[in-house]
């Protein structure tokens, strides 16, 4: 009860500020508009299904671009973990892509393969790759030698000693790449969607601002917050359920 008073205090902070602000008129209506207009826009609009349409097509995009990332990032992960000595081979185009913004790749995403889902997917896989697949590489790389010299003693084959040691370790560094780049992955299909697309939260809002909606501009906002909020604590409970399950470290949270 009392994290959750505490955590309910700087809301009610905000929106009291809020509140105080539109009613004096420190800005016009049109630039904030009160809680209770926000409020009201956002019935509005679950009433009448827009938003869904929005979140949904937001959602849908990430769960893809997110999925083929990660497939990417693990098994080249395993790669780069396990065979350390191929690092200069790939870690300066690593480190140039990884510092290259995945949205100022968008024209010329545009001019290859259009507006459609394609660029968006592309968009979101480059963003969330890097921090999967430096963090999965940091898993599989840092095994303690100990335990698999144990393993050989142990007799356990290279299958068994991945299996029962490797990749039990390397499951923290794994979930967490994975959060970080479940995050990257919402700030890029915002972006995206912005420049290119005709539904998604990141249209909605430029489209909102294009009509002077700033009421609605308002919404988009604090759903794109809320969304990713509540995709954190889902990945984060099952994350420690499956931690739980199988006697590994949940440190990593």
């Amino acid at each position: 009860m009392n994290n959750l008073i505490k955590r309910l205090i700087p809301i009610a902070c905000i929106l009291i500020a809020w509140y105080l602000c539109s009613y004096f008129e420190v800005w016009s209506a049109y630039i904030l508009p009160s809680p209770m207009q926000v409020w009201n826009t956002f019935v509005s609009m679950v009433q009448n299904g827009e938003l869904f349409i929005h979140i949904f097509a937001s959602l849908y995009r990430v769960l893809v671009g997110f999925s083929i990332a990660f497939v990417f990032a693990f098994f080249l992960g395993i790669i780069a973990g396990l065979k350390p000595a191929l690092s200069p081979y790939y870690n300066h185009i690593v480190e140039f892509f990884r510092n290259v913004p995945p949205l100022s790749l968008i024209p010329l995403l545009i001019l290859w393969v259009g507006i459609g889902e394609e660029s968006k997917t592309i968009i979101i896989i480059l963003a969330s790759f890097f921090p999967m697949f430096l963090n999965i590489k940091k898993g599989f790389g840092s095994c303690d030698y100990k335990l698999l010299e144990v393993g050989k003693v142990l007799g356990l084959n290279p299958r068994q000693r991945f299996l029962k040691i490797i990749l039990p370790s390397a499951v923290p560094d794994i979930l967490l790449g994975m959060k970080v780049g479940l995050g990257y992955s919402w700030r890029a299909i915002i972006g995206a969607e912005m420049i290119a697309a005709a539904s998604g939260l990141g249209y909605f809002i430029l489209d909102a601002q294009t009509m002077s909606r700033s009421d609605k501009v308002i919404v988009g906002i604090l759903v794109i917050g809320l969304l990713g909020v509540i995709c954190d604590k889902i990945f984060s409970f099952f994350s420690k359920k499956f931690t739980r399950i199988g006697g590994i470290d949940n440190s990593w949270d």
